[in-house]
């Protein structure tokens, strides 16, 4: 009570009142802006929301043609408009076509931009601003893209969805400023687009007897016609394809077609068996490039895909295209040696360009996948970085534009959540988290190779996904990390941040009636060695927020009263950690279960027999090196986090040297099967100890089960345990079963 006797206390005690009204807040929004200024005083919404705009009358019924679509009632109106939209290419703010200035004050709403994208991006800024439908915050934001291009692509072939469900996709990236979509229209799952000259493609191509793709293996993966009882499939027509084009338009969306070539082309060769180098359908998915009619199919492919598509790019496929039907061709050969070529890479490289040439003399310009950078570039093509980042920064260097869409990142296929718990997906584990940490065009570059990067694209294969809701499961919420990563700069993108807003904004999603994966319910950890002080630091996170984590040490079930996680700790020998998420006391998903050893093996000598080293063509799959398998550190559910250990097609065959004789009762190591990308458990494991390192006494053969090698997913510790054994030297032989992957994170000696 005395502090207001002083009158400088009083003024001291207003301005702190003044200084927490204007405590900056942080924006409910994804992608979060450029630049914003926030305070906590906000302005009350109107029911229907009036606006007045100067756009020219085009773009003004372009606008008001797109309004019902949008999620707050506008009304235009000229007399005291609550929302003012100033379009002007003269506004120094922002400098970008697609930036803008939104500024909210107690008047209303003033919108500032050299466009209508920039507009219409305000827009969308707005109504996630105005969600509760009451009040907005008082704010200024001036935002524009990091990247001109921030893509969805998505998988028709595979599987077909209707236009309908192609629409309903692009309502949605619109309102996270996506602009473009790559759409899919062939591979060889089937053929999504009419072609005036060739109904096979449409009447029989698009066709098949089995919606699931994994199930027409048992159709020997033939086509079907049409009207054939059981048929599944279609194909959009002209019509169709103008009311996507339309519908795209309308959201500042620019929809880039794809039509594969020379290889993923397994529909055409059986609709017309001619274009195939044996003259024979379901003999390969790749076109003669020696013939010069498979020329005259593309060209007239090409000229419908121009004359129905505005987009100035066409992306003409590229990638996994198999030449040993080339290298046996008598045409393939002859125009190999016409055309002075050594090898059946420039031989590719030869269709690409001249495919290019001919999409150059029409005005437009072509993608690839990177493997068109194989024999040679085409002179003005531009390169989808897929296989990882090294294609799109080899374009760059040579001068040539990239879009960035390695899949280690950017594939939506893929397991989103531990694979044991979700639906049977592609390959590897990419959680949103993974997805949000992608730098398209890190600083390190230069920016004499940045300069040449796009942005960045999600792609969506169809394979493992049968139905739309799965889509879309699959899709959201990790292409608006996505968005955000294309959007926002580098500088401005915080983990914890995007995670509170994630987590808001899924639930808008689903309230839109969509399906997206509501986030991981299960702990996620992570580990650092500390060598000196022999010891591992475990760290516990959640992609839920807010939440709280709970856990025990001794293998025990958590409850609401285990210890609640605050920060790392350290393990100094050997827990069995027990985690799981609580909501209050209600515990979420299943606990994870983690054992943590900083084992004796950690740092010493490996030696990998002459057969039996780990796979060198690519680096990840090196996991580490020749320290790999005995740095402490444990993999994740990902053979692609760079701590799993890849070997094929050799067997994993290593004796560990721990320095000298000591006793020993626990030699283990874990091992991953994955069967969509071809990763498997070893068929057995064998543990060998040596005193001296000549004479190896066997401890125990660990065998994979018929069961265990039958599921889609499984993580599984091979190895021995037993009564304590002196040991110096220890062996450890994982042996292959089918002579694909094998992956193995660590071998644990205790």
């Amino acid at each position: 009570m005395r502090l207001f006797k002083n009158p400088l206390n009083l003024i001291f005690a207003a301005a702190l009142l003044l200084a927490a009204c204007e405590t900056p807040q942080e924006l409910s929004m994804i992608p979060y802006p450029q630049f914003e200024k926030t305070t906590s005083k906000t302005v009350n919404l109107p029911a229907t929301v009036t606006f007045s705009v100067n756009l020219p009358q085009p773009e003004m019924d372009d606008l008001l043609a797109y309004l019902p679509s949008y999620p707050l009632p506008m009304e235009l109106s000229d007399k005291n408009p609550f929302v003012t939209i100033e379009v002007s290419e003269q506004t120094d703010t922002p400098s970008s076509a697609e930036g803008y200035k939104l500024e909210i004050s107690k008047r209303g709403v003033n919108i500032k931009a050299k466009s209508a994208t920039g507009a219409f991006y305000a827009l969308q800024t707005l109504a996630q601003l105005a969600r509760n439908g009451k009040k907005l915050p008082v704010t200024v934001i001036e935002d524009e893209p990091r990247f001109p291009y921030r893509g969805l692509h998505l998988d028709v072939s595979r599987h077909f969805f209707d236009k309908e469900h192609v629409k309903k996709q692009l309502d949605l990236v619109a309102t996270y400023k996506i602009n473009r979509l790559h759409w899919h229209l062939t591979d060889g799952a089937g053929w999504r687009l009419e072609i005036p000259g060739y109904p096979r493609l449409t009447e029989f191509a698009a066709w098949r007897k089995a919606a699931n793709l994994q199930d027409w293996g048992k159709y020997d993966h033939h086509y079907c016609e049409k009207d054939e009882e059981g048929a599944y499939g279609g194909y959009y027509t002209e019509a169709d394809v103008r009311e996507v084009l339309e519908y795209a338009r309308l959201r500042h969306i620019t929809v880039i077609p794809e039509i594969e070539m020379p290889g993923h082309s397994d529909e055409v060769l059986a609709a017309y068996p001619q274009l195939s180098c044996t003259g024979e359908p379901y003999t390969s998915g790749e076109v003669c490039i020696g013939n010069e009619e498979t020329f005259k199919f593309f060209e007239d492919v090409l000229n419908e895909v121009i004359r129905l598509f505005p987009s100035h790019y066409i992306h003409i496929g590229g990638d996994e295209a198999s030449r040993r039907h080339w290298k046996a061709c008598p045409k393939c050969q002859k125009r190999m040696k016409d055309e002075g070529l050594k090898d059946e890479s420039e031989l590719q490289s030869y269709m690409i360009a001249r495919i290019e040439k001919y999409i150059n003399s029409k005005g437009r310009d072509i993608i690839g996948w990177d493997e068109i950078l194989d024999g040679g570039l085409a002179p003005n093509a531009t390169v989808m970085s897929w296989r990882d980042t090294e294609g799109g920064i080899s374009a760059a260097q040579m001068g040539h534009y990239a879009i960035m869409t390695p899949g280690s990142y950017c594939y939506l296929d893929h397991y989103q959540d531990d694979p044991e718990t979700q639906p049977l997906a592609f390959g590897s584990y990419i959680p949103i988290g993974r997805t949000y940490s992608y730098d398209p065009a890190p600083d390190s570059l230069g920016t004499d190779i940045t300069k040449y990067i796009l942005g960045v694209q999600g792609n969506v294969w169809a394979e493992y996904i049968p139905t739309k809701e799965h889509a879309e499961y699959m899709i959201y919420p990790r292409i608006i990390a996505l968005a955000e990563v294309g959007w926002t700069p580098q500088s401005k993108r915080q983990p914890e941040s995007f995670k509170r807003r994630i987590n808001n904004e899924i639930h808008h999603i689903k309230a839109k009636g969509y399906n997206p994966f509501m986030l991981s319910e299960q702990v996620k950890s992570n580990q650092t060695v500390d060598y000196a002080k022999k010891r591992i630091m475990l760290s516990l996170t959640s992609e839920k927020y807010p939440i709280d984590i709970r856990y025990t040490t001794d293998g025990s079930e958590p409850t609401a009263s285990s210890k609640l996680y605050k920060k790392p700790f350290a393990v100094k020998d050997s827990i069995l950690l027990t985690a799981r998420l609580f909501d209050g006391k209600a515990p979420l998903g299943k606990s994870l279960r983690l054992r943590t050893d900083y084992h004796k093996a950690i740092g010493k000598q490996i030696t990998y027999a002459k057969d039996g080293g780990y796979y060198q063509n690519k680096e990840v799959y090196k996991g580490g090196g020749d320290t790999g398998l005995l740095d402490g550190l444990r993999g994740g559910m990902s053979y692609m986090d760079g701590r799993w250990q890849g070997f094929c097609p050799n067997d994993l065959d290593a004796t560990i040297d721990l320095g000298e004789v000591t006793s020993i009762h626990r030699v283990v190591a874990n091992f991953m099967q994955v069967r969509t990308p071809q990763v498997f458990l070893p068929a057995k494991v064998e543990v060998w100890a040596s005193v001296d390192g000549k004479n190896f006494t066997l401890l125990n053969t660990d065998i994979c089960s018929e069961e265990e090698a039958g599921k889609d997913v499984i993580f599984r510790d091979f190895g021995w345990i037993g009564s304590p054994t002196q040991a110096r030297y220890v062996r450890f032989h994982a042996i292959q079963g089918k002579k694909q992957f094998l992956f193995v994170d660590e071998i644990v000696i205790q």
